[in-house]
């Protein structure tokens, strides 16, 4: 497959089943996460992305991991969802983007961590930003809610952030804490409701 050319930037969001605050980010994800296997739902809004001249303002994409107790052990269960919205080509580019075969971040956590990539799939994908909190559903894969944690007095609508990070959606992140976590999707299985776990949300650009 020929190579493709692409850049994408928007607005990721995410929960995972990680109690708040989740180990896997401050320890470059080297220690262990709070149960057995880190579940880990992400939406990407994409603001403004071409691939080849495939125009993807609009859309968006979403990741579902499940790794291991120690993530950077690798061995990861992977899939992708794509924006049904999409038209044939931005279908194309989106699916190769999100499932890694264009390279990128994406194709970065394939080669190196996933031992068990699950195909991408197309499928409505929803989210709602409002100040700080995001919904993001991904038709019958995941659905989850979250919302930025406010430091006790001065924060003026902002959350508390964590700086300098090796996440691959951007080094500081937003601290969110999950209402809501269900994963169904690619033979996985996780509904968390009120457990207060882990969430973050942060700009992210991308590009190959």
């Amino acid at each position: 497959m020929t190579e493709m050319r692409w850049e994408i930037r928007g607005e990721y969001m995410e929960s995972c089943n990680c109690d708040y605050v989740c180990p896997c980010v401050y320890t470059n994800p080297q220690g262990p996460a709070t149960n057995d296997h880190c579940y880990s739902m992400m939406l990407y809004h994409i603001e403004a992305g071409r691939a080849d001249g495939v125009v993807l303002d609009g859309l968006a994409f979403g990741l579902a991991i499940r790794s291991g107790r120690v993530m950077a052990d690798g061995e990861w269960v992977f899939a992708a969802v794509v924006d049904e919205r999409a038209d044939e080509a931005q279908r194309d580019a989106l699916a190769r983007i999100a499932g890694g075969e264009a390279g990128g971040v994406p194709g970065m956590i394939r080669d190196g961590l996933v031992s068990d990539f699950r195909g991408v799939q197309v499928t409505a994908l929803d989210f709602t930003i409002d100040g700080l909190r995001r919904v993001a559903t991904a038709g019958g894969v995941f659905h989850f809610e979250i919302e930025g944690v406010e430091p006790r007095a001065g924060g003026g609508g902002e959350p508390m952030y964590l700086d300098n990070t090796s996440h691959p959606a951007n080094r500081r992140l937003a601290l969110a804490r999950t209402s809501a976590l269900r994963v169904e999707g690619f033979d996985l299985d996780l509904d968390l409701v009120g457990r207060g776990n882990n969430g973050h949300f942060a700009p992210f650009a991308w590009h190959n």
